[in-house]
């Protein structure tokens, strides 16, 4: 038996591979950080064999909670991804899995590849609704690319997407890809409405090293980037460095940041309740979009979530509050679990990234829903 991760994303610690039916592993840490919590392998010569993976520190990682109730994914072509038997006792996880192959993979969630990244640049970059900018370069000295939406007329309402600050929350950027491939579609009457009256700019990846790197929460300089949003530079944090920057030159009008929670099973919400101008105003558009997020895709909720921030006491590091706050917008925070939805879950596959899609897709009636009550 051989497993492998010299691959986009790969990462595990390798302990014993004696045994098919104890096979012992470790997360690793993220680059140059404490965080760990992804994991990516591949498992080679065990076809019908009954494995059993086991995560030794599983009990140490950042999340352990998201162990609970929670199944990891698999694929023999890394393009079909299935759940499959995983337990936890509070300090072991334990993957167990007879492959049907001699070449299987395990992750943490689907994955989403770099090479799929540069594609959806290219597909989105394809229609004449929209360009590409390259706002400069990653800490490791990768693209970093922003997708504009619409004619630029700076007379629109301005909407910012942004995905993977975290980079292995991978679901995030499927649901970008579901949103962009909605937009970008000429028959969609709802895309088209929000365009007559909106640009787009949408980050797809804010942590293209993260990715690569096969890191859950940091950059390749060990920042966790939707921590540094007050105060970002171009040595520790330049992904946010360039993205900030640019929103001061176009403005805001609207911001969404897309996100994975590693232990609640729902799909929901975080808002700026907590900020200093927070009012009346922000409160009416966050209700309206959370009303119609949910009439368009019924995994959305709102019962369930982050315990609300109290007033003045948000945290305007994390992207969401500062947007929200320095631009006095409608700013949430969008968070998709790696484990299933418990309101509607699915045995074969969990939450996964064809869900991720469709939710972003349905995304655009909310904001259409908003457009004209933004300014």
């Amino acid at each position: 038996m051989k497993i492998s991760t010299h691959f986009d994303a790969g990462s595990i610690e390798v302990i014993n591979t004696e045994r098919a039916d104890d096979i012992q592993l470790k997360i690793r840490q993220d680059s140059h950080s404490d965080f760990l919590q992804w994991f990516y392998f591949r498992l080679q010569g065990a076809a019908n064999q009954p494995c059993s993976m086991r995560i030794l520190n599983a009990g140490e990682t950042s999340y352990a909670k998201g162990w609970e109730d929670y199944r990891a994914v698999a694929s023999y072509d890394r393009e079909h991804w299935f759940r499959v038997s995983t337990r936890f006792d509070g300090k072991e996880m334990v993957i167990d899995h007879t492959p049907q192959a001699n070449s299987v993979y395990y992750a943490y969630f689907e994955p989403y590849s770099h090479e799929r990244h540069l594609d959806l640049i290219g597909m989105a970059t394809d229609n004449p609704w929209c360009e590409v900018e390259d706002l400069g370069c990653t800490v490791d000295g990768r693209d970093f690319d922003m997708l504009i939406v619409g004619d630029q007329d700076p007379a629109k309402r301005k909407i910012w997407v942004t995905a993977r600050q975290h980079p292995g929350e991978t679901m995030a950027e499927w649901f970008v890809e579901g949103l962009l491939e909605r937009l970008l579609d000429e028959d969609d009457a709802i895309a088209r409405s929000l365009l007559a009256k909106a640009n787009f700019y949408i980050v797809p990846n804010m942590n293209p090293d993260g990715s690569v790197r096969g890191n859950l929460r940091t950059n390749a300089a060990g920042a966790n980037l939707n921590r540094e949003w007050m105060e970002p530079s171009m040595d520790r944090s330049p992904e946010v460095f360039l993205v900030r920057q640019k929103m001061h030159q176009i403005g805001v009008d609207l911001f969404l940041d897309a996100h994975g929670d590693e232990a609640l099973p729902y799909i929901f919400v975080a808002g700026c309740e907590g900020n200093p101008n927070y009012s009346d105003r922000l409160h009416i558009l966050e209700d309206a979009f959370k009303r119609n997020l949910a009439l368009a895709n019924p995994d959305f909720q709102d019962k369930f979530g982050y315990e609300r921030d109290k007033p003045g006491e948000a945290n305007l590091t994390l992207a969401t509050n500062y947007v929200g706050q320095h631009f006095d917008c409608l700013a949430y925070t969008l968070e998709m679990p790696f484990k299933d939805n418990a309101n509607l879950p699915d045995e074969e596959y969990g939450w996964s990234g064809e869900r991720s899609k469709k939710l972003g897709a349905s995304t655009l009636q909310a904001f259409l829903a908003v457009i004209d009550q933004l300014r």
